[in-house]
């Protein structure tokens, strides 16, 4: 076998988009064998994501049904109790899960609520599996308090590119998040980081979104690339929906980029064929949420995710196995 190709922080633009749309059967073949070089393609990482505090978030963010700002209807509720998430948690180990997410709707957590945010992390990894936390914006003292209690990931989207970030959210800017990846980077915590395409923003837009990442410092350790679920009542319900052979190419892009990624077919599998799926494998994607839950999105049904892995003989990646060569 070649060499892998270098990974690399340093892409351009132009280099990108020279990628991104070269023709399509080019652009999977490229994909797959970056892929090759690095994971085992017929292996797939699966996660579980729970919201540990759901609604009244103050963010404006135009795709979230969780936001108290954007005219969806969805009431807040208060942090759940620990035993509940330990509880979720077994019952998605038993399904396969070797990582758990926990999401709370928070602009960012305030300080009273770290203890409990603590034993839900020692009670998930007391479990054998790997934790996994979004709470908004950290400071750096949240930050060291979660890597003490053994967070294993912080995930922070940067959802889109800077240029249209300001047409999804008002209340927080680009350099926010960068700056919140970088604090958690920097304390040890791995990078959970992607985003949402579908969002009405044009393709440079997504080639730009993925070029942010992989031109940090260091690349995420996880990407996850969203398709948007168009949500009633918010400002993204009615938005057009995307050709999934751009999904695709972004997909396509987000591993060849980052080669050592795990890249998660993430939100809006429920709108997906299974062929579409399939191909999004094929161009390098390698880790799943399961369940029929995601945050307050469906996703689909685990006898459904079993059935296409029999299909295209695919094994879930056991727990402490990150999949790579």
């Amino acid at each position: 076998m070649l060499d892998a190709a270098p990974i690399r922080t340093n892409w351009t633009r132009e280099e990108a988009e020279k990628i991104y749309n070269q023709p399509f059967m080019d652009l999977l073949f490229r994909a797959q064998t970056v892929h090759r070089e690095h994971f085992d393609p017929n292996q797939v990482q699966m996660s579980k994501l729970l919201s540990i505090k759901t609604g009244g978030c103050p963010e404006d963010c135009a795709y979230c049904s969780q936001s108290a700002r954007n005219g969806a209807k969805l009431s807040a509720a208060k942090l759940i109790e620990v035993e509940r998430v330990i509880s979720e948690a077994k019952k998605a180990k038993e399904a396969g899960a070797t990582r758990y997410c926990m999401g709370a709707a928070w602009r960012s957590p305030k300080d009273r609520d770290m203890d409990a945010l603590e034993a839900m992390i020692n009670g998930v990894k007391d479990l054998g599996m790997e934790t996994c936390m979004t709470l908004g914006m950290l400071e750096e003292d949240q930050v060291f308090r979660l890597r003490d209690a053994g967070l294993d990931y912080y995930n922070h989207n940067i959802d889109t590119s800077e240029r249209y970030y300001k047409e999804i959210i008002t209340t927080r800017t680009f350099a926010d998040r960068i700056e919140t990846l970088n604090r958690v980077r920097e304390a040890g915590i791995k990078v959970c980081a992607g985003g949402i395409v579908g969002m009405g923003e044009q393709q440079m837009d997504r080639i730009d979104m993925l070029l942010a990442l992989a031109t940090l410092d260091e690349h995420p350790d996880s990407v996850p690339v969203n398709q948007l679920i168009p949500i009633a009542d918010t400002p993204l319900a009615d938005v057009e929906k995307l050709d999934p052979i751009e999904f695709v190419r972004t997909i396509a892009l987000a591993r060849i980029l980052m080669p050592k990624s795990h890249v998660r077919l993430s939100a809006g599998r429920t709108e997906m064929t299974d062929e579409m799926q399939a191909m999004c494998f094929f161009a390098g994607a390698n880790s799943i949420f399961v369940g029929d839950t995601l945050l307050t999105a469906d996703n689909p049904e685990e006898d459904n995710d079993k059935a296409l892995f029999n299909r295209l003989g695919i094994t879930a990646m056991a727990a402490g196995c990150d999949g790579s060569r």
